[in-house]
């Protein structure tokens, strides 16, 4: 059976399947750059949560899509289009944080403030590496992995509201 085939013989089952794998995809693309050396900052990691509570419930869609189970398909399938929907809101803020457009959060992106005891500050420094969500560590095609994140996202929630408006065949 062909891709094609398989979006007309069953669209909610194909649509879950394909934001689930894209899903993973993405999570093992961040993990790859986090590998040789690309640390995420801390809206990063926030971005990575729809990722990770998207692949399982992809996975619910796509199974309760084979069988009389195709309403939980289509409110998981809405799920994932408001979960993605969000996180290409989280990416946009990440994306104007990056060009200076709004300040972040002071975690990432505030000012350091004086330590109480300088040795215990120095310390600390030798352990702890603060990775700036104001910075881009990476651009590939000349975007951010914040502006991917937009892209990803936005495509995936775009996917899974189609498909949830889609009754199958």
């Amino acid at each position: 059976m062909s891709l094609v085939d398989a979006f007309k013989t069953n669209p909610l089952r194909a649509c879950a399947i394909l934001i689930g794998v894209v899903a993973a995809a993405t999570l093992a693309g961040a993990w790859i750059f986090q590998a040789f050396g690309i640390v995420p900052c801390d809206l990063c990691l926030k971005q990575r949560i729809a990722y990770y509570g998207g692949v399982p419930l992809a996975a619910i869609a796509a199974y309760a899509a084979t069988g009389r189970t195709q309403a939980i398909a289509v409110a998981a399938l809405v799920g994932l289009a408001i979960i993605f929907a969000v996180n290409a809101g989280l990416g946009v803020y990440h994306s104007g944080v990056e060009w200076a457009l709004w300040k972040g959060p002071q975690d990432c992106t505030g000012a350091l403030t004086a330590a109480p005891n300088v040795s215990d500050f120095l310390k600390n420094l030798e352990h702890v590496k603060v990775v700036r969500c104001d910075e881009v560590q990476i651009r590939i095609l000349g975007l951010s992995l914040a502006n991917w994140n937009v892209l990803i996202s936005a495509a995936l929630a775009a996917v899974a509201a189609r498909a949830a408006m889609t009754r199958s065949a």
